[in-house]
């Protein structure tokens, strides 16, 4: 949703494009007032399917853009086009010949419940509750599986939204901003690694994951998640400049390191970015180090404590396939120190 405002609806343009349908503006009120289909000759390429998991806040920000993305899908649903030129359509009609509703069978933007926001992830995972994909999917699916277009307004879409999910084969999130990353925001993990967790576990095989980074509108470009994962990794959170800058924020930075710690492994839970060197280095940089153990000791060791807890539930979980012994008992050591010192 801010998203939106920011970039005045990069998102918005990036699912028309897809899709292959051309807005066309009212010179004089600058207003979208109709669409238009590119002709696949002019397009050079087959319209793509895309389905659309949208906040709360941009459900209840935008509901005449959602109208629009909904009109779009309808445009190119009606096509008289073959199959091989237009995905849209040719699902349509395969969910048409199942169920005979027209509307069901074009419904691609799905959201949570009227008067709810979230995607119920970051609830779960931090009640450790959770055993594999179909824990995550279940949830990811029972927050988000309402439909929204004209005359939907969140109709309960389950089953829908799982056939539109079973299509998937890329799940791309878009960044527009360098003042937050994909490790210091719940929302990335939440929304694009829930996507990814939810394919797996209706699929079996995980879709391609990409980050859009439009950060500077004149250099666009698409990062792989693992290459995103890995970049924001080295150059901010185990970045000593900017553990450092914490430090000097007190209990706030101390809690901010956790927060990246918990980010990093809600994205893993969901999406497997995290390779077994990176938690080596978190633990390391994060909980072993002398310093800013000290640091994170006197100043919020209710965030030290929940560091060394989540780190060490990643490794029981096999998410860190191979940890170190010595690391673990390091962690092990500082978790029954920290609860001593919080109980007393």
């Amino acid at each position: 949703g801010t998203s939106a405002m920011r970039t005045s609806g990069d998102d918005i343009a990036e699912v028309l494009a897809l899709l292959g349908v051309r807005p066309i503006w009212d010179d004089a009120s600058r207003r979208v007032v109709d669409l238009e289909a590119i002709p696949t000759a002019e397009l050079g390429r087959p319209r793509i399917d895309v389905t659309v998991r949208i906040s709360g806040f941009f459900r209840d920000a935008f509901p005449h853009v959602v109208s629009m993305l909904d009109d779009a899908v309808q445009l190119v649903a009606g096509l008289d086009e073959p199959a091989e030129d237009n995905y849209v359509r040719a699902h349509a009609q395969v969910d048409l010949s199942e169920h005979g509703d027209q509307r069901r069978a074009t419904t691609r933007i799905f959201g949570s419940k009227p008067g709810t926001y979230g995607a119920g992830l970051l609830q779960l995972i931090d009640s450790r509750n959770w055993r594999d994909d179909a824990d995550l999917a279940a949830v990811y699916t029972a927050w988000g599986g309402f439909a929204y277009g004209r005359g939907l307004d969140g109709a309960p879409a389950t089953d829908d939204m799982n056939r539109a999910y079973r299509r998937i084969s890329v799940a791309a999130k878009n960044t527009d901003t360098r003042e937050h990353d994909i490790a210091d925001s719940d929302d990335y993990f939440q929304y694009h690694g829930g996507m990814v967790a939810t394919v797996r576990a209706l699929t079996g095989k995980d879709p391609a994951a990409y980050i859009g980074d439009n950060t500077r509108p004149d250099a666009v470009r698409t990062r792989t998640l693992s290459e995103e994962t890995t970049r924001v990794f080295r150059a901010r959170v185990v970045n000593p400049r900017w553990i450092n800058a914490m430090r000097r924020h007190g209990y706030k930075g101390a809690f901010e390191m956790a927060a990246t710690v918990d980010y990093l492994f809600g994205y893993d839970a969901t999406a497997g970015v995290m390779a077994d060197w990176m938690y080596e280095q978190l633990s390391q940089s994060y909980v072993l180090d002398d310093e800013n153990r000290k640091f994170m000791s006197e100043s919020n060791p209710w965030a030290l404590h929940g560091m060394a807890e989540r780190l060490l539930e990643a490794a029981g979980r096999g998410m860190w396939a191979a940890p170190e012994q010595s690391t673990l008992d390091g962690l092990r050591q500082v978790l029954l120190e920290t609860e001593g010192d919080l109980e007393g």
